[in-house]
């Protein structure tokens, strides 16, 4: 274990870090928005990544937030599958599927590029369950619960083949999130050699998870029972690592090659959103770190 005193008292606090493993330990002293936002650049700059964050207490307004690189575009890695949970649920409210309805397991999707057929690799994906029932019906809500808690990306795909990338995409533009942007399916490569993406920004993904954590997302049932599935996220070495034990974060990671996000709402004496898009680290666990710290910085906002 090492510590190490970070950033200046100019900034108007201390920071302290404490790293056993690999697993980073964050304390900072309440502070104030501006002083958290020079120690959140200090943390980016000193990491070497591309990173963008914003935070917004649930209850401020737009001029309240920190916002950095805000509007800078990412791949949206599995962060894309909260849009595919809110279609769903408006779908269901609309009276189109019902969440217990049942569907085919299959792994067979094609390419928006030119209808070609491609499979997902198990030995790629975060969940092996889903396959294991390939040639079985399950239920809208085991896939939906699959796609976010443990990101499943073959639940995400049968999904999106039932509901269409299109009306997704209608949705997240309808709740002002169009920072956001769903065109396809995982692991279709001939539209990822094509440079044909689902893409975010920090200011997309806020949009919707703070109209999640005000109720007004197909219904205030509807919006508290996602983000009852968004707490049950089995991936929590980002922003849940930064914040006090027993404080409940609604959240959902994305990661591939050199891309680690976090993006959710933390139900603190204040609840807030928080995402943090990073882009530019080959060690995931560095990704996860700097996650964590950032939102611990957070954290002490006053």
């Amino acid at each position: 274990m090492f510590c190490v005193r970070a950033l200046a008292v100019a900034a108007g606090f201390c920071l302290t870090v404490a790293i056993a493993s690999s697993t980073p330990i964050v304390t900072i002293a309440p502070q104030s928005r501006s002083a958290a936002e020079t120690a959140i650049r200090e943390a980016i700059s000193s990491s070497g990544a591309d990173v963008a964050v914003v935070w917004q207490p649930l209850d401020a307004p737009p001029a309240e937030r920190l916002a950095i690189n805000a509007r800078e575009r990412f791949h949206a890695a599995s962060t894309m599958k909260v849009p595919i949970m809110i279609e769903l649920f408006r779908r269901a409210a609309a009276g189109d599927v019902r969440l217990d309805d049942t569907m085919l397991v299959t792994n067979r999707f094609t390419s928006i590029v030119d209808g070609s057929p491609y499979e997902l690799s198990a030995t790629e994906d975060s969940d092996g369950d889903v396959y294991k029932a390939i040639g079985q019906q399950r239920s809208y809500r085991v896939l939906c619960e699959a796609m976010i808690t443990v990101s499943s990306n073959l639940a995400a795909n049968l999904l999106i083949e039932r509901l269409g990338a299109k009306q997704i995409q209608a949705t997240v533009d309808s709740v002002g999130a169009g920072g956001m942007q769903v065109l396809r399916g995982v692991e279709d490569q001939k539209a990822f050699d094509r440079g044909l993406n689902n893409t975010t920004d920090a200011e997309g993904l806020a949009m919707l998870l703070l109209k999640l954590g005000r109720g007004e997302v197909v219904s205030p049932a509807a919006s508290r029972e996602m983000i009852d599935i968004l707490a049950r996220q089995k991936f929590n070495e980002g922003i849940p690592a930064g914040v006090d034990a027993g404080v409940r974060v609604a959240h959902k990671t994305g990661s591939i090659t050199r891309i680690r996000h976090d993006a959710g709402i933390v139900f603190a004496a204040r609840p807030y959103v928080l995402v943090v898009l990073v882009r530019g680290l080959d060690d995931a666990k560095a990704g996860d770190a700097l996650i964590a710290r950032i939102s611990r910085i957070v954290a002490g906002i006053r």
